[in-house]
Order: structure tokens, then sequence, then C-alpha cells
């Protein structure tokens, strides 16, 4: 099996969000793995990071942006994400953080 159907097979076992805002959801804890942008429609993907963990919400979380501003970048990575892919990206770029998500038993990747 290809490394990206592997890695696909082992994550639909998780819940998967796709949202253009993320303010009102409410179910983050359920997820496997958050992928956020930066800029969001109702706010920053770095804020709303922020606020998971202080509601004591730990699910990885993998940034993608068309700013690869140095500030922006250093504040993602503060925040604890597992990634940070500055558009364009590569799948293979996607995987590999998507793939150590799909390793962690389902408690562990929370």
């Amino acid at each position: 099996m290809r490394p990206a159907a592997a890695a696909a097979a082992r994550l639909r076992t998780h819940p998967v969000f796709v949202r253009a805002g993320f303010q009102s959801h409410t179910d983050f804890e359920n997820a496997a793995c958050v992928i956020l942008d930066i800029n969001l429609q109702d706010g920053s993907g770095i804020e709303l990071r922020q606020g998971l963990k202080a509601d004591g919400v730990s699910v990885p979380v993998i940034y993608i942006t068309g700013n690869d501003n140095p500030t922006v970048r250093e504040a993602a990575l503060a925040s604890g994400c597992i990634a940070f892919l500055a558009k364009p990206f590569s799948v293979h770029e996607l995987i590999e953080p998507l793939n150590s998500v799909a390793r962690l038993p389902k408690s562990d990747a929370q």
C-alpha cells in the first residue's frame, strides 16, 4: 500500500472536521488532528489553538498558510503545532505529520 493510502486508512477511524470557520465548533476533542489555516474567516488559527489549549483540548494541530512571515511561523510553532506548512506545499509534506498522528493510539493523539 502506498504511504498516502496507508495514512488515510489509519486515519479513517478518527473523525475529520472540515470547516471554514471554527469559533462555533465544539467537538475538537474527538478529532485525531486539526488542520488550520493561520487566517480563518472568523479569527486567527493561532488564537483558536491557544483557546483550545486553555480549554484543555490538546488535539494535534497542523497549520497551513500563504503567509510565511518569520514572526507568524515563530508564533505558530510556539503554540505547539506538529507542523507549519507554507503554501504551496506538497502532499508529502502534509502526509508526514498526518502519519505521525496516525501512529499514535487514539487516546495519545489528543
